[in-house]
């Protein structure tokens, strides 16, 4: 596949290999409708053979080209598999999309400082546990590193103070930046207000700017109440001390914290299901 992206990929190349796909052709009037030098169409015809794209056969003394189409019917179709990749429902792509409409909104609107203030956003999940085993992925550093990210990336530090007064760091980078070779993809720092075990998490959050101020400070009130299948999570989330910069993490609040909640549902149920599983063993 990479021979025959390389061969495809020069213009000369690519201009015989259409008038080779209106019908075979000798060497002669190839370099004349491509209003090119023999010798020099020639070499590029080899390498399209090489590269198994065209064929060729002597009649007399011409050298006639033909196209070769299962090539080219199976880079269609790679291409094609790369596309549906890229495009399905709910995939990464899509919510890039989403992001960029939400930025490109947020950014026409952050015209002065307290912008966003009083923003607020309201995220309902039911989830599978007890409020004790819930209340625990909220609160201990290593159970919230498998989930307080959106999709993508991954907790780099975090440090979470469950007391109030608490400190909290939050830092992130991309999933598969394992090595620190890219940038921060983010950093947050905030104090916990209130704590009541399986009940209610109140806490302030900011993220950092590059130069390391804040961008806003965002209050988090987390409300838990017990079900007959397991826990039902009230989160609120308000916005306040707004910057002119802070658009960029405005815009990815909803499609970001919506990600990491799903994923907490997401772990709460896997765990459930190896506890049943084990249980039945």
């Amino acid at each position: 596949m990479d021979v025959l992206l390389t061969a495809l990929a020069d213009p000369a190349r690519w201009r015989l290999v259409s008038l080779l796909a209106e019908r075979p052709r000798p060497v002669g009037v190839l370099a004349q409708l491509a209003e090119a030098r023999q010798p020099q169409t020639t070499k590029h015809l080899q390498a399209l053979e090489r590269a198994g794209v065209v064929t060729s056969q002597r009649t007399g003394q011409r050298r006639i080209y033909a196209l070769r189409t299962a090539p080219l019917r199976d880079l269609a179709a790679a291409l094609s598999r790369l596309a549906d990749t890229a495009d399905q429902v709910g995939g990464p792509r899509e919510t890039y999309d989403r992001y960029g409409l939400s930025l490109h909104t947020e950014r026409l609107a952050a015209q002065e400082p307290g912008w966003a203030d009083d923003r607020s956003f309201r995220f309902l999940r039911s989830l599978t546990g007890r409020p004790e085993l819930v209340w625990r992925h909220l609160t201990e550093t290593s159970l919230l590193a498998h989930w307080w990210t959106p999709d993508d990336l991954r907790v780099s530090e975090l440090v979470f103070e469950a007391r109030p007064g608490g400190r909290i760091v939050h830092e992130y980078r991309d999933a598969e930046d394992t090595g620190g070779s890219d940038l921060v993809a983010g950093r947050a720092e905030g104090v916990v207000d209130d704590v009541r075990p399986g009940e209610r998490l109140a806490y302030r959050l900011s993220p950092l700017l590059p130069d390391g101020g804040l961008a806003f400070t965002a209050h988090l009130d987390l409300g838990l109440r017990p079900t007959d299948t397991g826990t039902d999570l009230d989160v609120h989330f308000r916005i306040t001390d707004s910057t002119v910069d802070s658009a960029d993490f405005v815009a990815g609040i909803e499609i970001g914290f919506g990600q990491s909640l799903d994923k907490l549902a997401a772990t709460l149920a896997a765990d459930s299901h190896d506890t049943d599983t084990r249980g039945t063993k």
